[in-house]
This record gives structure tokens, C-alpha cells and sequence, in this order.
């Protein structure tokens, strides 16, 4: 089989195809990742907030954003956890667990925003309601 045969086997033929791949890799991630699930109960409750507190547009847009990058990242972070498990055949290797470090501290770097941006929406919110 020459390169060309072996590009095509792997190459999504339609729009479709790519669509369902990448759904399938969410829904992945979903059922795998324990922090995944995690990500998906928080921006529940925080798209919850959203409608309760009835946020600005601007508001929800940087809602949003925060929500899709942490879950963004948790995918690529999950994605490169796999390869480098699967590189390194499971056996430990400072080279491996740098590259996943790095991979979750970028999750970590994300999340942190998240937090500030729903701290800065919301506590002055709950602020008000409490005092």
C-alpha cells in the first residue's frame, strides 16, 4: 500500500464524517474523563446562575468563552495524556509525565480564569442578595 492508499483510509471523505468523529471524541471524553464530567456539572450550575442572575450579553459572552475553553483544553489535555501513555507503552518516564504535567497545568491555567471571570460576574450578585 503506497502513502497515498494510507492517507485516504485515514482521511475524512465528508463535513459529516469530521462532525462525527469529533462528536465521538467528546462524548469520549465525557465518559472517560472523571475531571471532564466535573467541567460538564460546573458549567450547568454556572449557565444556571447565568439565567437566574439574568447576566448581560457581555456577560454571557465571557461566560461562555470560559466554559468552552476549560472544556476545550480537558480535551487536549486528555488527548495528549493518551498519546504519551500510549508512546511510553504505561511505562514511567520524566520525559512523559513533563509532557502531561504541562498538559494539566494548562487546564489548571484556564480553569483559574474561569473562576475570576465567574467570580467577578457573580459574587457581586450574591453579594447584593446576601447583605
Amino acid at each position: 500500500m503506497d502513502s497515498q492508499d494510507n492517507k485516504r483510509k485515514w482521511k475524512n471523505r465528508d463535513l459529516v464524517s469530521s462532525l462525527e468523529f469529533a462528536l465521538t471524541g467528546i462524548l469520549t471524553a465525557i465518559k472517560e474523563e472523571r475531571n471532564m464530567r466535573k467541567h460538564a456539572v460546573t458549567a450547568l450550575v454556572v449557565v444556571l446562575a447565568g439565567f437566574a442572575f439574568q447576566v448581560s450579553r457581555i456577560e454571557w459572552l465571557f461566560l461562555l468563552m470560559s466554559i468552552f475553553l476549560v472544556v476545550a483544553f480537558e480535551i487536549i489535555n486528555s488527548a495528549i495524556e493518551n498519546v504519551v501513555d500510549l508512546a511510553s507503552h504505561y511505562h514511567f518516564s520524566m520525559l512523559a509525565k513533563k509532557a502531561k504535567d504541562m498538559a494539566a497545568g494548562a487546564v489548571l491555567v484556564v480553569s483559574l480564569l474561569a473562576a475570576v471571570i465567574g467570580a467577578l460576574i457573580f459574587l457581586p450578585r450574591i453579594w447584593d442578595i446576601l447583605f
